[in-house]
């Protein structure tokens, strides 16, 4: 627990901060329940996953303008796949949707390693290209989402091995967030890769010099940052 403390004091101080504020919440407003609660977790989902995408780009070096118009063409291209298409299909639209976003990132961190070009240019001329295909998808507000895959974060799906009234208040936009960080950052964080990222965005002349391929690394985390955005997109489609 000491090391734990020393290591991560500050995720232990955020989660202190977290009770702190529920209680006074609480106290102030005694109606406060798990609903509000599950509502506040939903809100917060999609910008939690942009700054997940942006974080994998910042740890690297690097800086992505492009996560808010990237989570926006995912958002409008699962919306209108799924608007009146059977649950089944909306199976294959998710995959879909998340190679997208990957193959997005990916070509953004292919535009930057090629062209030399520095990020912050090369993420702002995407944006505008972006935005302009999320028009040409959904030029208005419309579409819709599976139910299943409402019920998996609005939380009519139960959590299995939780007890009734944990599973009442552990909202599942939360858990699907856990997990989702868990798959993606937990194995980047302990790998090769994850050092290599981590590498370049310190020193990238001592990291190329160290053996690090500078350039599949930056793709790589591009490409992160494209997957983490396009989750934040579907977010924003179930809501």
């Amino acid at each position: 627990m000491s090391r734990f403390l020393r290591n991560q004091g500050w995720v232990a101080g955020l989660f202190a901060l977290l009770i702190f504020l529920f209680v006074v919440t609480k106290l102030i407003q005694p109606g406060y329940g798990s609903g509000d609660f599950g509502s506040l977790a939903r809100a917060v989902l999609p910008y939690a996953f942009a700054v997940a995408a942006q974080t994998v780009v910042v740890i690297a070096g690097g800086i992505d303008l492009s996560v808010a118009a990237m989570m926006a063409l995912t958002s409008v291209t699962a919306a209108s796949m799924m608007n009146g298409a059977s649950e089944e299909y909306a199976l294959f639209v998710v995959p879909f949707v998340l190679a997208m976003g990957l193959v997005l990132g990916a070509l953004n961190g292919i535009l930057i390693v090629v062209t030399r070009v520095p990020d912050i240019v090369v993420t702002l001329a995407m944006l505008f290209v972006l935005q302009g295909a999320a028009l040409l998808v959904l030029g208005a507000p419309g579409g819709a989402a599976a139910e299943w895959l409402k019920a998996s974060v609005i939380g009519t799906v139960p959590v299995p091995g939780l007890p009734d009234w944990a599973d009442a208040w552990v909202p599942k936009a939360l858990v699907l967030l856990v997990v989702c960080l868990c798959i993606v950052w937990i194995p980047l964080r302990r790998s090769r890769l994850g050092l290599s990222i981590y590498a370049i965005g310190s020193n990238e002349l001592a990291a190329f010099r160290s053996g690090v391929p500078v350039a599949r690394t930056r793709i790589i985390a591009y490409a992160l940052s494209g997957l983490f955005a396009a989750l934040g997109g579907l977010s924003l489609t179930i809501s």
